[in-house]
């Protein structure tokens, strides 16, 4: 049996008494009595303690090494005058808003593990939630994107400068921010102004909409009709556009009469693909049938796939299969150690002057 699912029905007593503690109590005319949520409970992994501090250690060096693989290529981006390209800048932006994607959920899924009370404001769920899916569709453009930035270069190769300009690219990339932050505000407003009754136990590891859907105090097909069609918008519309470029991609790489041309045009493309099918197969599992009837135990195993893992994987794939990151990413760690052996042998001075003109 699962660890998860192996949890003892002690603490889900206990869980339940400091649920009805959160909660304010108010009588409506039907003459019943609902309880109106200020907190809610994210149970996140129930499991026992000896797992926690496993789980807890696993999470935290995905989320470190995150940060450190992501943080080098937006360095790499910026630092090497060779990758100020419109592929590297969208990149640069792409890895950088992985950053913030996975830390608008991952600190307080660890301080979560190992809290007794495991509570988070009505205010804070609802925050998490306009910044999660914010940062989750954005990536949605940004993919799509960079597959039409694929698109150019593989298909129209003596046009791409002409059309991906350096003015271009950074329409483009605006439009990713702006738009991906701009999609959810009215779905998490219709969300939050709906009645929650108690109990306020989410059984999640992150606000999410099906959950929340599931503490409202009466059915709003609506609102739920508005939500998930908000989010089958941007996961076929971005899907869709990525699978037509794509098809152009292979059409034109087909026709390609050596071979070795072929395979640098699929080495190419062959790590956004990988991103493509890690993010979105997961992503689809979730969020596109508003009926859903996985158990909550996949369903944390699944959006930890996609909030965590994803973010984890990305730099490793653009990394190691592209050499002009590789050469980037080595000339930062020479300039580190360089700038350590000379920390370590030289004075004050004379680290300046060698600052100034290296």
């Amino acid at each position: 049996m699962s660890p998860f699912l192996d949890h003892g029905k002690s603490k889900g007593l206990w869980l339940e008494f400091l649920a009805q503690l959160t909660l304010g109590v108010r009588n409506t005319n039907r003459n019943r009595t609902i309880h109106v949520v200020t907190e809610f409970v994210l149970l996140g992994f129930s499991c026992q303690r000896e797992t926690q501090n496993l789980v807890f250690s696993l999470i935290l060096l995905v989320y470190l090494l995150t940060l450190l693989g992501n943080g080098a290529i937006v360095c790499a981006v910026k630092w090497d005058s060779r990758l100020h390209t419109p592929m590297y800048i969208l990149l640069g932006n792409f890895a950088f808003l992985e950053i913030w994607y996975v830390s608008s959920t991952v600190p307080n899924m660890l301080v979560n593990i190992f809290s007794e009370t495991k509570t988070i404001s009505f205010s804070g769920c609802f925050l998490q939630f306009y910044f999660f899916f914010s940062l989750g569709t954005t990536e949605c453009f940004f993919l799509s994107v960079m597959a039409y930035d694929r698109y150019l270069a593989i298909c129209r190769p003596l046009h791409y400068p002409s059309i991906m300009t350096g003015k271009f690219c950074v329409i483009l990339v605006c439009i990713c921010w702006v738009s991906g932050f701009l999609c959810y505000p009215v779905p998490i407003v219709l969300i939050s102004q709906l009645p929650f009754c108690g109990p306020n136990i989410i059984d999640h590891i992150v606000c999410d909409p099906g959950p929340l859907f599931a503490r409202v105090c009466f059915p709003a097909p609506s609102t739920e009709f508005i939500c998930y069609t908000f989010s089958s918008m941007v996961i076929f519309g971005s899907f869709l556009s990525i699978l037509w470029s794509y098809t152009l991609v292979l059409r034109a790489v087909l026709r390609v009469p050596s071979g070795a041309g072929r395979t640098k045009a699929f080495s190419t493309c062959g790590s956004h693909l990988m991103v493509v099918s890690l993010f979105y197969g997961t992503l689809m599992v979730v969020y596109v049938s508003p009926t859903s009837e996985n158990p909550a135990g996949m369903q944390k195993i699944i959006t930890l796939m996609y909030s965590t893992v994803t973010p984890l994987l990305n730099p490793l794939i653009y990394s190691l299969r592209n050499k002009d990151m590789k050469n980037a990413l080595k000339k930062i760690l020479g300039s580190y150690r360089w700038a350590q052996d000379i920390s370590q042998t030289r004075g004050p001075s004379e680290i300046y002057t060698l600052l100034r003109y290296h």
